[in-house]
């Protein structure tokens, strides 16, 4: 599979560490930004590479030749004059007769393609975005999807969201397919979101590719600075889903938000004071934020799906708003016990991820590559600490009582939970 890297951005908001350079070529870790994505293609298998470039576009060129020093094979697209962020896709159309991959040359990232391939190519879409949960979500372009990751909605900054959403980010990678660039486009300038991808929304041909894997935009001083720092600690590498991930799992109600018995309605969900600062915390421990939850209110017949996961949203959003996010929200919505009125038939059986059994931190195992020795289940009942040590996880209970479930640690919040996880 071919990838197209789009590299030919000015890079006006970063000029005060570099404006004499082409954006790509700035330097971490004593090698230019693009030298860093064209090793990550290699080492995978991706070595048949096309690269636009257009402003100071001749210093990449020379750098890079066509390739063979780098073990990876380059053709180049140089714009005379600005085609917008795709428009240099439509002259090399030729070139590009299958499924291929697109990114930008100006972002950090350390994912498996393979696994990102693999997946557009069992959806069998047009296109596949990675999308991930990021920090800021709140000034970010959101993405909607359906219960097959198909995208229904592409929100820009712009746009009006709903009071609550997921904090579903795209990432600005991509798999296409050629098929898009058969479309007639007029104008001068083509913008890959607007005009290629954005009206793909609702038609059932675009997916997501959810991963907590390392991509980040480098487009201001702030952010080059920080993922100089991610690459010095290895943050930026560790987080490639070929490696062994660390999770903190966490129960839900009683951990993250006020405990009022079955929740039934959204407005009775609130956040406990220090639940966002703590799942901040986690966030930059290089850790996973996994929520594990039972909400038998489903087959009991008090809390549809959609009332669910609008539930969850208010708390992607409130987490959002105070910096956090989640990586994975897993639920079990079974109960083993019949004789509720208007319960859900279907869904009344002794299944296997209802805690404290162990299914759903399986589950997200699998999904992560997680080491279950090496995470963490914080929760405030028993059934968690059940679920986390019958995992293998170490385990930390929630409690203002002295209460012995065998647990490893025992603390009054999650915020201090981190506090004296941060110690150790």
């Amino acid at each position: 599979m071919k990838a197209v890297i789009m590299a030919g951005g000015r890079g006006t908001r970063i000029s005060s560490v570099a404006n004499d350079i082409p954006k790509p070529m700035i330097r971490i870790k004593d090698k230019p930004v693009l030298e860093h994505e064209i090793i990550c293609l290699r080492e995978q298998g991706f070595k048949d590479l096309i690269i636009t470039v257009g402003y100071l576009g001749s210093i990449i060129m020379d750098y890079f030749g066509d390739g063979s020093d780098f073990g990876v094979n380059i053709e180049y697209y140089f714009e005379k004059e600005p085609l917008g962020n795709a428009g240099a896709l439509f002259r090399i159309k030729d070139k590009l007769t299958e499924d291929f991959l697109l990114l930008n040359a100006d972002s950090v990232f350390d994912i498996d393609f393979n696994r990102f391939v693999n997946y557009h190519k069992e959806k069998c879409g047009l296109a596949t975005l990675f999308t991930h949960p990021n920090s800021h979500p709140y000034d970010s372009g959101l993405i909607i999807a359906d219960e097959s990751m198909a995208v229904k909605k592409w929100l820009t900054k712009e746009d009006n969201r709903p009071e609550f959403y997921k904090n579903r980010v795209n990432a600005g990678l991509h798999v296409i397919s050629p098929k898009l660039l058969s479309k007639e486009i007029t104008t001068s300038k083509i913008d890959l979101d607007r005009q290629i991808l954005k009206p793909l929304a609702g038609t059932g041909k675009m997916f997501c590719y959810d991963s907590p894997e390392y991509v980040k935009d480098m487009g201001t001083p702030e952010r080059y600075e920080s993922v100089c720092r991610d690459f010095k600690n290895g943050t930026v590498k560790a987080r490639n889903l070929k490696n062994k991930q660390k999770a903190i799992f966490l129960d839900r109600d009683g951990t993250i938000n006020k405990y009022v018995g079955f929740l039934r309605n959204i407005d009775d969900f609130e956040l406990i004071d220090g639940a966002a600062e703590a799942i901040r915390k986690i966030n930059a421990s290089g850790y996973l934020a996994i929520v594990i939850t039972n909400q038998p209110v489903i087959a009991r017949g008090e809390v549809t799906f959609e009332e669910l996961n609008e539930i969850h949203n208010k708390m992607e959003t409130l987490l959002g708003l105070e910096g956090a996010y989640l990586d994975g929200i897993y639920y079990c919505p079974h109960h083993p016990d019949s004789g509720y009125e208007g319960e859900i038939p279907e869904l009344k059986f002794d299944c296997d991820c209802r805690k404290p059994k162990p299914g759903l931190i399986y589950k997200a195992a699998a999904d992560f590559n997680i080491d279950l020795s090496r995470s963490w289940f914080v929760g405030d009942g028993e059934n968690d600490i059940k679920a986390g040590k019958a995992a293998g996880c170490r385990t930390a209970l929630i409690t203002d009582e002295s209460k012995d479930t065998e647990q490893d640690m025992t603390v009054k919040s999650l915020l201090d939970f981190i506090r004296i996880f941060a110690e150790k």
